[in-house]
C-alpha cells in the first residue's frame, strides 16, 4: 500500500532515504506536500497548531516520492 499525506503530517520532519532532515511540512493539498526547507523554530511551532503555509522557498513532495509516513515523512531512495 502506499504511503498518502493528511494533514496529520504538517509540522512532521521530511527525511531522505538515509535520514537526512531536509525540512518539515508546511502545508499538505490532495497527494502532494509543501515541505520548508529552513524552518525557523517559530515556524516548526506555527506548524504544529496549523498556522504554517507554503512560502516561495518550499519545495513539493508527492505522495510518489514516499517510502512511507510516521513520525517522520520519508522519502524514497531511489528518486
Amino acid at each position: 500500500m502506499a504511503a498518502i499525506l493528511t494533514d496529520d503530517e504538517v509540522g512532521k520532519k521530511v527525511v531522505d532515504a538515509e535520514g537526512k532532515e531536509l525540512g518539515i511540512v508546511a502545508k499538505v493539498e490532495g497527494d502532494r506536500a509543501s515541505v520548508d526547507p529552513n524552518p525557523s523554530v517559530a515556524e516548526h511551532l506555527m506548524a504544529k497548531v496549523g498556522w504554517e503555509g507554503e512560502d516561495e522557498e518550499d519545495y513539493v513532495v508527492t505522495e510518489d516520492m514516499l517510502a512511507r509516513v510516521g513520525d517522520e515523512v520519508i522519502l524514497r531512495g531511489d528518486l
